[in-house]
């Protein structure tokens, strides 16, 4: 059965459990090695879960889950559909702030958080709102005043329906979760996604893994699964009868592709550039043969890779720098590793040849929320790194006059969640405008800038520079503020005192800016800034006679300022 025929994400898992060896594992944590669920196990989980939640929910009603990365989230996600719900993941590192947001928006009806930290977090929230039926944990949690259902118990559970396929009555139409991204203007959306989008997905990225990986590939995860990137790949997952691996934190990665020696994985850019850097300062300690042969690794596969003709001593060379320092390299990896997948933000160009060269191909892809959310991706034997692949079998890209990407397909959204207004803004006729802009080379996508006001941090995460911006003009002596750092490994800020607050100092500038970061999450927080004298105007072309920031010119007026605030 191709892809492009299941009707939805279960019938993907449930056919799949179904060819499957039932007691071979399907997932692991490498935190607790006690935690790990086979096929058979998995299933039973679901139905488990899924009976459970019926006596709560409703068709179409939500479910918000909050946790790490740990084989619970799979199988929540897919109870929560089983019981014709749907699913609304949430990031771990949210403030409180940002769940009473979040809660208020989508209204779950119940909520699956992994501890009683999560629970801490939404407490006062859940209080306040009767339309949350039921609290479930992963783990144990006690409190007085809150009734929270440890999972385990409902998976003791041994009276329960089971639900068939053909009860199954989801279509691809239909809505499988709604994952929030932020805005330009400040409040998060929530994206619609269908199951028929996400099945788009995954019929792209097979298609591309064929080429790459065999029979039974083993997957690490680490990326937030409440991320849209690494949600959709558990799918992908599940369609490739993958094993599927919990990685335990960032700081031990390395050492967990050792533990569980992965065939494949997705990282975003951040990962990219700390990897680069570690080898980086290691090639650089090597003296005499080591460096020699380091330099034609790096040489040789970079021509290699650019399709530039060896000599035949370089093709010599070639052969032994693949044994003395490539397959040395990849072993450090685990030792099967076939590829690294690259999504969530631009990857260097400089850091993509590098890996490339070195024997740890990299591919490059391109996607949004909005999108599934996958676009377009490299392929393993046709790797442009300075684009991001041909567009995924399905999805239609051209570029508009101005520049514009614009995207059509299944796998675009269905709009934002209660927010008619935003969804006409940028899907128009079927084509999603996504603010990036860029053109075609070859049949190659290619993204030059970003139209959009968002930040994409080097961990792929989509930060509002807008909502920040307006924490930071409430202290009341700043009147303006400007946030900045794309791609960059933390955010900046340019200020615009007040008139009679100018000459003020630093310190106590930064006391007050302490005070906003408290409620803001890590990735959102200032850590350096500057002062400017001039007011952003209209006169000045700074600001849009509607008052809003020209960000791009500010930006490039001062953009050696800013840039000096990383050195």
């Amino acid at each position: 059965m191709k892809l492009n025929d299941y009707k939805n994400l279960l019938e993907l898992f449930f056919l799949r459990y179904q060819s499957e060896d039932k007691n071979e594992i399907f997932l692991q944590s490498l935190k607790e090695k006690d935690l790990r669920f086979n096929w058979k196990q998995t299933y039973d989980c679901i139905q488990k879960l899924s009976y459970y939640l019926q006596k709560h929910i409703s068709s179409g009603d939500r479910g918000l889950l909050i946790s790490e990365n740990r084989p619970e989230w799979l199988i929540s996600d897919l109870s929560i559909m089983l019981a014709e719900g749907i699913t609304v993941p949430a990031y771990t590192t949210y403030t409180e702030r940002d769940y009473e947001y979040l809660i208020n928006d989508c209204k779950p009806s119940i909520i699956i958080i992994s501890n009683s930290l999560q629970f801490k977090k939404i407490k006062n929230i859940i209080l306040k709102k009767d339309f949350i039926k039921k609290i479930i944990s992963f783990e144990e949690v006690k409190d007085k005043e809150v009734e929270v259902i440890n999972l385990k118990h409902i998976l003791k559970e041994n009276n329960y329906f089971e639900k068939k396929l053909k009860d199954i009555t989801l279509t691809r139409k239909d809505i499988s979760c709604i994952i929030y991204t932020s805005g330009t203007q400040g409040n998060p959306k929530g994206v619609m996604l269908s199951h028929g989008g996400i099945l788009n997905n995954c019929e792209g990225s097979t298609k591309l893994l064929k080429e790459i990986i065999g029979y039974k590939p083993k997957f690490l995860t680490w990326l937030p699964l409440s991320h849209s990137y690494e949600h959709t790949v558990q799918f992908v997952q599940i369609a490739v009868g993958a094993k599927v691996f919990y990685a335990e934190s960032i700081d031990k990665l390395i050492k967990n592709m050792n533990d569980c020696s992965p065939d494949i994985m997705t990282a975003v850019p951040r990962f990219y550039q700390n990897l680069y850097q570690k080898i980086s300062n290691t090639f650089n300690k090597a003296t005499g043969l080591k460096k020699f042969l380091v330099q034609s690794t790096l040489n040789i596969g970079r021509k290699r890779f650019l399709n530039q003709k060896l000599s035949m001593y370089e093709k010599f060379i070639n052969l032994i720098c693949d044994k003395l320092v490539r397959k040395k390299i990849r072993s450090q990896f685990g030792g099967f590793l076939k590829a690294f997948i690259s999504g969530g933000g631009a990857l260097d160009y400089k850091v993509g040849v590098f890996l490339n060269s070195i024997g740890l191909p990299t591919l490059q892809g391109y996607g949004l929320t909005e999108t599934s959310p996958v676009v377009s991706c490299n392929s393993i034997n046709d790797i442009k790194i300075d684009t991001v692949g041909k567009p995924f079998k399905g999805n239609q890209v051209k570029i508009s006059d101005d520049g514009e990407i614009l995207i059509k397909g299944e796998n675009v959204m269905l709009g934002y969640w209660k927010n008619p207004g935003e969804t006409e803004k940028v899907l128009k006729n079927g084509w999603l405008y996504t603010g990036d802009i860029g053109h075609f080379d070859n049949g190659f996508l290619k993204i030059t800038d970003r139209k959009k006001d968002i930040i994409i941090t080097p961990g792929g995460d989509n930060i509002s520079p807008v909502k920040i911006e307006n924490d930071l003009t409430k202290i009341e002596f700043i009147d303006q503020a400007l946030v900045y750092g794309d791609n960059k490994p933390f955010l900046v800020a340019l200020l615009v005192l007040s008139e009679e607050k100018k000459g003020m100092d630093n310190k106590t500038i930064s006391n007050e800016i302490e005070k906003t970061n408290k409620y803001l999450s890590k990735v959102e927080k200032i850590k350096k800034f500057i002062v400017v004298d001039k007011q952003f105007s209209i006169e000045n072309g700074l600001m849009t006679p509607t008052l809003k920031l020209k960000r791009y010119k500010i930006i490039k007026k001062l953009k050696n300022k800013l840039e000096q605030l990383y050195n």
